[in-house]
């Protein structure tokens, strides 16, 4: 072998130099015959040592060629270790396979760099592959390098099995939410460089699976998850997409490579389509159905984390919407899900801010039309989104309970201005009318409240009439009753909004402490003298109103647009109106020009 002369030659080197650096630090003259034979000794071990190791190694040459292979590496390669002599130890550990690592190399044969690690597959004959490690580092002498090539085949088998127990659901054997997001982040990583990609994502969660569990146990719930995998994967394969199971009964398909918003919306349908099939478990025929978010968009720009929360929020609205179907992700109407968040979040701090201010409109006679009172109406100057009307906050103060604050600070203020109305004109009485929503009434103590309010204005309880819809009234019993008796008991009106909306049962009206009908507009739009008229509902609207009149209550006209829509509702009886017709809602400025004034038109 003609290398091993080399390699031999080498090793004798760092023993010579080894020798020669104990000699220079004391050695005794005369005792060179042994260092030599001790020189010789450690040689032969060495050669031995690289023969007999585990380990695949070679010794290389600056000029990359190999000097001498040992055994282990001849087996490692499938080839016998002399053959590999004279070759370009290159060649065989994929060093060339790309400019960065073949240029480490050259700079290790050169003595420029102290170590080459990186992990190469290498191919044996007959087309097996082996995965190695592999290490070039400079021989002492900087003449040589040595190679070593480690086979970690098993060790990156074992990797790779773990990996996939990891990133795998134990029970669907899909991906599971770790992979899902991992090759999300790379589709959309990859995409950066193509500003023409596109990404979608079906987004889907089983619609009664609970019941399921609860019912049949886990074990049954675990085989129909199961079942509904397999069904998934059927109708993500040909498109070659991604299915995963994100937790519980929470699925995901990816499409990596979008076509468009019409691939998604065929996906969906699919999938609901695959699922509305009964499903055979434990002998049983299940059926269950599913509600998909479907978001589709440029991949260029689009986070993980914010696909994913439009892939939430669309699911959402399918569920909303009726379940057992898929939703299409809409940026108008999440724009106004936001609104409302941000909203929900900043009102009761609003109230405190002093953000909502009251607009009020007039409550005039049908037969003179003098001004008899005032709807006080609340806006909300909102620094953001500009003078947001009732309908875009009232029903979130409701939900979030900030109405109980607002309502106060409403009942508050409205009772103050109608009690400087008071005092201007003592002689024409002006009520004041505040609307009241049913959480004010459960929430606080409502008696206590307008009997503090009433006391610190000054205004008589006569001048307050108090709103409430027709839902919350009718039906009332218990608290709600109680404290709607205390407050006539008190004096305060109380009046019903928005009647004939609802189911009501008409016997109640002669047991609760109404004085007041308010028409909801509805029964006021049959009026139009721009429509054909509707004989069914002037007979509705003049029975409501004898019907009211016997029981002592009086009538309002909601929604009241022209003279013609006024003057048949007060022939008919109608006490009062209100409406676009005498005054939009106005400043309590505009409201006093109008005291004592007949209005006939629009303000």
């Amino acid at each position: 072998m003609k290398a091993a002369p080399d390699r031999c030659g080498t090793i004798a080197t760092r023993e010579r130099a080894v020798s020669g650096t104990l000699d220079g630090q004391g050695g005794v003259p005369g005792a060179a015959a042994p260092v030599v034979t001790q020189r010789h000794v450690n040689a032969d071990d060495f050669r031995a040592a690289f023969r007999a190791a585990h380990l695949g190694m070679a010794v290389v040459g600056a000029d990359g060629l190999v000097r001498v292979a040992n055994d282990a590496l001849g087996a490692l390669l499938g080839t016998d270790p002399a053959r590999l002599e004279g070759c370009p130890a290159a060649e065989f550990t994929g060093l060339r396979e790309d400019s960065r690592t073949w240029n480490a190399y050259r700079e290790v044969l050169l003595g420029r760099r102290a170590r080459l690690n990186c992990t190469r597959r290498l191919r044996r004959p007959g087309g097996r592959a082996v995965w190695a490690e592999v290490a070039v580092t400079p021989l002492p002498g900087g003449r040589d390098a040595l190679l070593s090539v480690a086979d970690i085949s098993e060790r990156r088998d074992l990797r790779a099995r773990l990996r996939h127990l990891r990133m795998h659901d134990p029970v669907t054997r899909l991906p599971n939410r770790s992979l899902f997001f991992e090759r999300l982040a790379a589709a959309l990583a990859a995409a950066e460089e193509d500003p023409d990609a596109r990404i979608g994502l079906c987004y889907l969660d089983l619609d009664g699976f609970k019941a399921v569990n609860d019912t049949l146990g886990h074990r049954a719930g675990d085989r129909l998850l199961c079942a509904v995998a397999r069904r998934l994967r059927d109708c993500a394969a040909e498109g070659g997409h991604l299915v995963a199971r994100l937790g519980g009964d929470e699925f995901a398909l990816l499409v990596e490579e979008s076509a468009g918003t019409e691939q998604l919306v065929t996906l969906a349908t699919a999938v609901l389509a695959a699922l509305q099939r009964p499903f055979e478990v434990n002998g049983q025929r299940l059926a269950v159905s599913a509600s998909i978010g479907v978001v589709e968009r440029p991949a260029a720009g689009t986070h993980a984390t914010e696909l994913m929360q439009a892939a939430d929020t669309t699911l959402y609205w399918a569920k909303a919407d009726g379940k057992a179907r898929w939703a299409l992700f809409d940026p108008e109407r999440n724009a106004h899900r936001m609104t409302r968040q941000a909203l929900s979040s900043t009102l009761r701090p609003a109230v405190d801010r002093g953000e909502f201010v009251l607009q009020y409109q007039p409550l005039v006679g049908l037969g003179d039309g003098v001004v008899r009172g005032v709807e006080a109406l609340v806006r909300w100057h909102h620094p953001q989104f500009g003078t947001l009307a009732p309908n875009r906050f009232i029903g979130l103060a409701e939900e979030t309970g900030a109405i109980v604050p607002l309502g106060r600070w409403v009942l508050e203020t409205a009772c103050r201005q109608a009690r400087r109305w008071q005092l201007e004109r003592p002689d024409e009485p002006l009520v004041v009318s505040v609307n009241v929503a049913v959480r004010q009434v459960w929430d606080s103590d409502l008696v206590a409240d307008v009997a503090a309010i009433l006391a610190e204005t000054g205004l008589p309880p006569r001048l307050l009439q108090l709103e409430l819809t027709e839902s919350a009234v009718m039906g009332s019993a218990g608290r709600p009753l109680q404290q709607l008796r205390r407050l006539s008991d008190m004096g305060v009106a109380i009046a019903i909004d928005d009647f004939g909306t609802g189911y009501s049962n008409l016997s109640y009206l002669s047991r609760l402490p109404v004085s007041t009908l308010k028409l909801d507009g509805s029964f006021v739009h049959g009026f139009r003298t721009d429509e054909p008229p509707n004989p069914a509902d002037e007979t509705i609207v003049e029975a409501l109103v004898q019907l009211a009149h016997r029981l002592g209550l009086t009538v309002t006209a909601e929604c009241v647009e022209n003279a013609e829509q006024a003057e048949r509702l007060g022939r008919i009886g109608c006490d009062t109106g209100q409406g676009w017709f005498y005054s939009r809602p106005v400043s309590a400025e505009r409201i006093s020009a109008l005291l004592g004034v007949k209005a006939r038109a629009a303000v």
